[in-house]
């Protein structure tokens, strides 16, 4: 039997934080990323090589080897994009029940990615919207961004994308960017609101498509995925932004 899928509910670029006020969150086609980050989308495509190379994740508490990841963190405020010493991942167990209360020590991302000049345009975008929603008027707050690439593939014969359930990330925005996949079926986005029981169902299939949640009001999972082919996988950029501080203690530094 074929798999069904739902069409994302997609917004306009001048209508993102219209979306996330009115709904919770928006979805983005990709030649409207490319438009809403003020960049081109082969610009945005030449950062797919980076995910033929993540490192393994060593940390998933089911004992999968579903999951590959690297993990950097940047600080964005009025247009400045600073990378900080790199930090472990952290997340409160009220947030995460699976993998909550570890300090997780990610390989950080590479260097030249870093530098493309689409790097820079996507992270502006994101605290641009944060101050949009979340900033009092007229002023830029400092952002603390996490920037997570993942690779889930089918090795095992699945790969869960959200492997700790529907959940929020204790943070204020998250972005959820699907970069691309391969031989697999599945995968089925899920948004929630958290207070209430709206919700939507839908698939994004398109490279550099994005989810932007509103982390406060809404719950979100993926389902997993099974292979078609073999070596099926799906690629995600996910990019969480947060007023205030990083999640977890400031002695969390670069362990050199």
């Amino acid at each position: 039997m074929a798999s069904v899928t739902f069409s994302p509910p997609l917004s306009s670029p001048s209508h993102v934080a219209q979306a996330l006020r009115n709904e919770g969150f928006a979805v983005l086609a990709p030649a409207d990323v490319a438009a809403w980050a003020g960049c081109s989308l082969s610009d945005l495509q030449a950062l797919r090589a980076d995910w033929e190379e993540l490192p393994p994740d060593a940390y998933l508490k089911d004992g999968g080897r579903y999951r590959h990841r690297r993990h950097s963190c940047f600080v964005v405020q009025e247009g400045v994009v600073q990378q900080v010493p790199h930090r472990a991942h952290w997340q409160p167990i009220e947030y995460n029940a699976l993998h909550g209360g570890m300090e997780r020590w990610f390989e950080p991302m590479r260097a030249d990615s870093l530098q493309h000049p689409a790097w820079g345009h996507l992270l502006r975008a994101l605290a641009d919207v944060c101050d949009a929603l979340f900033a009092p008027a007229g002023t830029a707050l400092p952002w603390f961004v996490e920037a997570h690439q993942f690779r889930i593939d089918t090795t095992d014969g699945i790969g869960r994308p959200t492997p700790e359930g529907a959940h929020r990330d204790g943070v204020d925005l998250v972005a959820v960017f699907l970069v691309g996949h391969s031989g697999v079926k599945g995968g089925e986005t899920r948004v929630f609101e958290a207070s209430a029981r709206g919700g939507q169902r839908f698939t994004l299939t398109e490279p550099w498509s994005l989810l932007l949640l509103d982390d406060a009001r809404m719950v979100h999972e993926t389902t997993p995925i099974q292979p078609l082919a073999e070596g099926g996988h799906r690629d995600t950029l996910v990019v969480t932004c947060r007023r205030g501080s990083f999640q977890g203690s400031d002695a969390m530094r670069d362990r050199t």
